[in-house]
């Protein structure tokens, strides 16, 4: 699809993973003349340069990969580097939970009922460690990283999202659930008569780091349009070091005057 003479705003969704090799990455166009969102285009396979650019190409773009650590996670880190671990600490479930899990995750988990993976204690930690080196590339270009969701890239989590759109949130990943996923993609179609594939959706019927990457860029549009949870005053400064994943608050929000045939 040509957008060369679109002057609509630009959402990207990128599904960051460890390996570029899967890393999704997807543009919407939201196209003022005709009042739809378009998909300009998605890929599997991005590197740390297409990352970067596509943050600085974007209006605002949504990010499948946790932002930080858990605050007491990286005291306990940087007190356990300096030799200087607390005897008095205690070690049970409670105490092991607030390093396991940031304030999102909780916020996320109670609000929406699912569980984001923790970023201390699973392997989702290992693209989370590419983002914080990406975000650092993204700094030196000028780009605002902030955490929180209040930046150019903004935390996101599918899985959420889907859930609260009362859409299939799980069991969509891999090549053994194929039809799972293209189920998937044919409700989030039928929901949202406004979004014009261009193709797109056989591939994100075949990939899951494809349907999630467009799913981060519909997120994207909906943080633009403040339909996303912020944090509570109290919440400001976890958001702030942890991330902030930005749960949408409803379903996503047709484009002014869209009239459905």
């Amino acid at each position: 699809m040509d957008t060369t003479t679109r002057t609509g705003s630009i959402w990207c969704g990128i599904d960051l993973a460890a390996d570029p090799r899967r890393t999704g990455l997807a543009f919407l166009v939201e196209d003022p003349a005709d009042h739809r969102v378009h998909i300009d285009s998605v890929a599997v396979g991005a590197d740390d340069h297409a990352v970067v650019a596509a943050v600085v190409r974007a209006d605002r773009t949504g990010v499948d990969v946790p932002f930080g650590w858990p605050l007491p996670f990286a005291a306990l880190i940087a007190a356990h580097a300096r030799g200087d671990v607390s005897a008095e600490l205690p070690t049970g479930d409670g105490w092991r939970r607030h390093l396991a899990m940031r304030t999102t995750d909780l916020i996320v988990r109670a609000r929406a009922g699912v569980v984001p993976l923790s970023v201390s204690t699973d392997r989702i930690a290992h693209p989370a460690f590419r983002w914080a080196a990406v975000a650092a590339r993204l700094r030196a270009h000028g780009v605002d990283t902030a955490r929180d969701g209040t930046g150019s890239a903004c935390e996101v989590y599918p899985a959420a999202a889907l859930k609260v759109w009362g859409l299939p949130h799980r069991g969509y990943k891999g090549r053994d659930h194929d039809a799972r996923r293209r189920d998937l993609v044919r409700r989030l179609a039928d929901m949202l008569p406004w979004l014009e594939w261009h193709g797109y959706d056989e591939l994100c019927a075949d990939s899951d780091d494809a349907v999630d990457a467009v799913l981060s860029a519909l997120l994207a549009r909906e943080i633009a349009g403040g339909r996303c949870l912020r944090p509570e005053p109290e919440q400001a400064e976890a958001a702030r070091v942890e991330g902030w994943i930005c749960l949408p608050t409803g379903d996503p929000a047709a484009p002014p005057h869209f009239a459905s045939a």
